[in-house]
C-alpha cells in the first residue's frame, strides 16, 4: 500500500457511506482497486470476514465492488484499513470508476505494446544467433546480439511485467500465492539467467522466451479487462436514472433543490414536465402522462392524479406534479432492482467456482514442481547452473497459455461469425453457457415487438379526419401523439390548448378540434378494436375517429419461435405490461406459458423455479425491469434498441429489427463449445507431455517457451474451424432475411 492511497483513505469519513437494513444490519459498499484474477476473491472475503461482528462479506468479481454487513453499528476504518494490509486499496462505490477503469486500459495497451515491440526484434536477433550456431557465427558477434537483446528485453520488461509483478508481490506481502507468483518468477529468473550465460559466453540465452511470455498473457488480460470494463462503465451508475437532485417543498411551499438520497419519508417534492421522478411517492396535485418504460418495462405512457403511486426513474410529461414521498433515500424502486441485479451478479456459477479452484491450486502445484526439479538433480549429482536452467524451464512450460487461449481463441472466432448475424457478445463465457441452454424466456414489449409504436387505423378511417388528428397530434407533448405526427402532411396549428393527461383541442372554420382520450372526446371504444392496442381519439365537430396506437411484431418472430420449439426449446414470455396485450401476443406466436404484470423480483422468482427444475435458461429483455433477470439467467440477450443497463448486464445484443440472431447464437454456440472441449483437450495432452519432458531436463528455457507458443497455436488453428460457413453461418443469415445496413444499424 503506498502512502498517498493511504492519506486517501484517511481522508475519507466512511461512515457517511453507510446504510442501515431492516435487521438493523450496518452495510456498506467499497470500490476495490487491485483485483487482478479470481484468487482475490476469497483472499478479500476471508480477509473481511475475520473481523469483529461482520457477518457478510461478498466480492463482485466483474465491478470490483465489495459489499460489507456488520451486525449493529459497523466499523468502516478497520475494514479499510483490514484491505490495505491485504494490499488492496478501497474507497466508497459511487458508481463512478469509469476514468480509472479506462486510464487502466490504456496502461494494460502501454504494456501489451511494449511487450509486442520487445519480442519481434529479439525474436530478429535470437533467429540470427540460431542460425549462427549451426553456421559461423564469432563467439563475438553471438555476444553482441546476447546484449542487444538484453538492452532490449530488460526494460521492455521491466515496463510491461508490471501488471503480473505488482499483483505478485502484493500477494507475497499477505504471505499468499497468486497465479501471477509463478509468471513473475519464471520472467526474472529467465531474464537472470540469460544475463548470467551472456556474462559466461554461452551460447544460449532466453530473453525472447521472457518477452514472448508477456506478450501473450498481457493480450489475455487486456481482453478479459475491457470486457469487464465495458459491464461496470454503465452498470454501476444504475441510480442516476431518477437523477441527481429534486425539488423539495419546504414548510411554505418553496421548491428547494436537494441531492435525491436526502428525500425522506412525507417529503413533497414538485416534479416539473419533462424531469425524472427523484422518489417512489404517491401524486397530491397535478395531473399528467408518466412514462415508465424504464421501470415496468411499458412503453405507453399511463395518466396519473391525485392518489397515484409513482416509481423513482419514471418520466414526467406533461404536466407539472406534486409528490409526497413514500420511498426516499436508498429505499425506492429503482434501488431494489440495483440491489437485485448485484444480488445476481453476485452468484457464482460452475465456471467461477473453477476459477477459483485452479488459481489456489496451479500457484502451489507448479512452485512445488519446480522446486522438486531442482532438488532432484542436484541430489543427482547436476550442476547449480543446470537445475536452475531446469526449474526455468518448468515454469515456463507449464504456464497457463494453452489453457488460457483455448476458450478465448475459440470465442473470437465464433464472435466474429456470430457479428456478421447481429450479434455483439458482451461476456467471455457466454458461447459456453449458451450451448447448454434448453428454455428461452422472452419479454415482450421493444423484445418480440418492435420498440417503436405503429398506428392501427380503422379500415373505413376518414384520410381528412386522419390528417387533422396527425396535424393536432404536432401540439401535444404526450409521447403516444409522437406515432401519429409522423402522418402530418401540414403545418401544426398556431392555437391550441393542451389539458395535462387528456388531450389538446383547437377551433378549425368554427369547429371545435379535439385529439386526446376517450373520455376527452366523448367516444367510445369499437368493437373491432386491437386488444393489444392503446385508443387515440378525434372529434370535429360530430365526427369522430378512434385510432389505435400499437406495437406490432417482430418481422420473423413467429419463425423463430417455431425454430426453437422445433429445436426442443421450451419457450415462456415474462412480461410487465398489462394481461391482455401479453395474452395477445402469446396466442399470435402459439407460446403457451406467458407471464404478465411482472415486477424485477417476480422474473427473478420464475427464473430462479425454472433453475431449481434443472432448466439451463435464455433470457431475452431490453427492459430495465428486465435487467436483474438477465444477470440471474443462465445467458442473456437483449436488443440494441434496449435502455444502456439492460445491454450492459445482457451476455450478447443484437442489432436490426428481428430474432435472427436467438436462432444464430443458439446454433453457433453448440459448435462453439464442441471446438472449446477439442482445446482443453489439446491443452491437457500439451502439459501431460511437456512438464515430464521439462523436468526429465530434456527441454531448455527456450524449448520451453517455444513449445508454450507451439500448444498456443495450435489451440488458435482449431478455434479457426468456428468460422466455417454452416446452414446457420451469419452472412447466409442476413442475406436470408434480406437485413438491409439500415435494418441493421442500432
Amino acid at each position: 500500500m503506498t502512502t498517498g492511497a493511504f492519506r486517501m483513505s484517511q481522508a475519507v469519513d466512511y461512515s457517511i457511506f453507510m446504510a442501515k437494513d431492516a435487521d438493523g444490519r450496518s452495510q456498506m459498499s467499497l470500490a476495490v482497486d487491485g483485483i487482478d484474477c479470481a484468487a482475490c476473491i476469497a483472499d478479500i472475503e476471508n480477509g473481511v470476514m475475520s473481523l469483529p461482528g461482520v457477518v457478510h462479506a461478498r466480492l463482485n468479481y466483474s465491478t470490483h465492488r465489495l459489499t460489507v454487513e456488520w451486525e449493529g453499528e459497523g466499523e468502516p476504518d478497520a475494514l479499510v484499513h483490514r484491505l490495505e494490509n491485504l494490499g488492496y486499496r478501497a474507497h466508497p462505490f459511487l458508481g463512478r470508476a469509469e476514468e480509472a477503469e479506462a486510464k487502466r486500459a490504456q496502461w494494460l495497451l502501454r504494456c501489451l505494446g511494449v511487450a509486442g515491440f520487445a519480442m519481434m526484434n529479439v525474436m530478429l536477433l535470437s533467429v540470427s544467433v540460431w542460425a549462427g550456431n549451426v553456421t559461423d557465427i564469432t563467439p563475438e558477434t553471438r555476444d553482441l546480439f546476447h546484449w542487444i537483446s538484453a538492452l532490449i528485453a530488460l526494460p521492455a520488461a521491466a515496463y510491461a511485467g508490471q501488471p503480473f509483478f505488482q499483483s505478485a508481490w502484493r500477494a507475497l506481502r499477505t504471505r499468499s500465492l497468486n497465479m501471477d507468483v509463478p509468471i513473475s518468477l519464471g520472467v526474472i529468473l529467465a531474464l537472470g539467467m540469460s544475463v548470467v550465460e551472456t556474462i559466461l559466453h554461452q551460447e544460449h540465452a532466453f530473453f525472447d522466451s521472457a518477452v514472448m511470455l508477456l506478450f501473450f498473457l498481457l493480450a489475455g488480460r487486456y481482453l478479459d479487462h475491457e470486457a469487464r470494463r465495458r459491464t461496470r462503465a454503465v452498470a454501476g451508475n444504475l441510480a442516476a436514472l431518477r437523477g441527481e437532485m429534486a425539488q423539495r417543498l419546504d414548510a411554505q411551499g418553496t421548491p428547494v433543490l436537494v441531492p435525491v438520497q436526502a428525500l425522506k419519508t412525507d417529503d413533497l417534492i414538485l416534479v416539473p414536465a419533462g424531469e425524472r421522478v427523484g422518489a417512489d411517492g404517491v401524486v397530491v396535485r397535478g395531473r399528467s402522462a408518466i412514462d415508465e418504460a424504464l421501470i415496468t418495462g411499458e412503453t405507453l405512457p399511463r395518466a396519473v392524479a391525485a392518489g397515484d403511486r409513482l416509481y423513482a426513474g419514471s418520466l414526467n410529461g406533461a404536466g407539472s406534479l406534486t409528490v409526497r414521498v413514500t420511498a426516499g433515500g436508498e429505499g425506492t424502486l429503482i434501488d431494489d432492482v440495483q440491489r437485485l441485479l448485484d444480488g445476481a451478479l453476485s452468484q457464482r456459477t460452475g465456471y467461477v467456482r473453477l476459477a477459483d479452484r485452479v488459481a489456489r491450486l496451479y500457484a502451489p502445484v507448479v512452485h512445488l514442481t519446480a522446486l522438486l526439479s531442482a532438488i532432484g538433480w542436484l541430489v543427482l549429482g547436476a550442476s547449480a547452473h543446470d537445475a536452475v536452467m531446469i526449474a526455468v524451464a518448468v515454469l515456463i512450460i507449464t504456464c497457463p497459455c494453452a489453457l488460457a487461449l483455448a476458450v478465448p481463441a475459440v470465442q473470437v472466432v465464433a464472435t466474429g461469425r456470430l457479428f456478421r448475424a447481429g450479434l455483439l457478445i458482451n461476456a467471455g463465457d457466454m458461447l459456453e453457457r449458451l450451448a447448454s441452454v434448453d428454455t428461452v424466456v422472452f419479454d415482450k414489449t421493444g423484445t418480440l415487438t418492435l420498440p417503436e409504436p405503429a398506428l392501427r387505423l380503422p379500415p373505413d378511417a376518414d384520410p381528412e379526419l386522419v390528417a387533422l388528428a396527425a396535424r393536432l397530434a404536432l401540439s401535444s407533448h404526450h409521447p403516444l401523439a409522437a406515432a401519429l405526427s409522423r402522418y402530418a402532411n401540414g403545418p401544426a396549428f398556431t392555437t391550441v390548448d393542451e389539458v395535462a393527461g387528456m388531450g389538446v383541442t383547437t377551433t378549425l372554420d368554427g369547429i371545435e378540434l379535439r385529439l386526446g382520450s376517450l373520455a376527452f372526446c366523448d367516444t367510445h371504444l369499437p368493437e373491432d378494436f386491437p386488444l393489444t392496442a392503446t385508443p387515440i381519439s378525434l372529434r370535429a365537430g360530430t365526427r369522430t375517429l378512434v385510432i389505435g396506437i400499437d406495437q406490432a411484431l417482430r418481422g420473423d418472430a413467429a419463425q423463430i419461435v417455431s425454430d426453437l420449439k422445433q429445436r426442443g426449446l421450451a419457450v415462456h414470455i415474462f412480461s410487465g405490461d398489462r394481461f391482455g396485450p401479453v395474452a395477445a401476443v402469446a396466442g399470435a406466436l402459439h407460446v403457451t406459458d406467458f407471464r404478465a404484470e411482472m415486477r424485477p423480483a417476480d422474473k427473478i422468482a420464475e427464473l430462479e423455479r425454472l433453475q431449481a427444475a434443472g432448466r439451463r435458461v435464455l433470457m431475452v429483455g431490453d427492459g430495465l425491469n428486465d435487467a436483474p433477470a438477465l444477470a440471474a439467467a443462465t445467458v442473456s440477450l437483449s436488443p440494441a434498441s434496449g435502455v444502456a443497463v439492460t445491454q450492459a448486464q445482457a451476455d450478447a445484443v443484437f442489432i436490426g429489427t428481428r430474432l435472427a440472431p436467438v436462432r444464430a447464437a443458439l446454433d453457433g454456440a453448440r459448435t462453439a463449445a464442441r471446438l472449446m472441449r477439442q482445446n482443453l483437450g489439446i491443452a491437457v495432452i500439451y502439459n501431460l507431455i511437456a512438464v515430464p519432458l521439462a523436468v526429465l531436463g530434456h527441454v531448455t528455457p527456450l524449448v520451453a517457451a517455444l513449445a508454450m507458443s507451439g500448444s498456443s497455436l495450435i489451440v488458435t488453428l482449431n478455434a479457426l474451424r468456428a468460422a466455417r460457413p454452416g446452414r446457420d453461418d451469419a452472412a447466409t443469415e442476413l442475406n436470408a432475411l434480406h437485413l438491409t445496413p439500415a435494418e441493421a444499424r442500432p
